[in-house]
């Protein structure tokens, strides 16, 4: 397992466009990937359950991911939310 510590810096948070786009990138993970933000943990494959975790801008959160290329998978994450998801 590993996890890294992120603060969301794009302006909307994890609104419908990079909750799917980082959802669709997680789906191609094989390990479980979960995001724990507001004192829930939510998987970070489902777009819907992103949203409903009502994650905004400033937000402090963490990625977790464990099993086969756990590694990869967090890396991948990092990228997308480290570049504020392209906004």
């Amino acid at each position: 397992m590993v996890q890294k510590h992120f603060t969301i810096i794009n302006a909307q948070g994890f609104h419908m466009r990079p909750a799917t786009n980082f959802a669709a990138a997680m789906a191609k993970q094989p390990c479980k990937v979960t995001i724990r933000a507001n004192g829930k943990e939510v998987n970070a494959k489902s777009p819907m359950l992103i949203m409903a975790a009502c994650i905004k801008a400033g937000c402090e959160i963490d990625v977790i991911c464990d099993g086969e290329g756990e590694n990869e998978a967090l890396a991948a994450a990092a990228e997308m939310i480290e570049s504020g998801f392209g906004e």
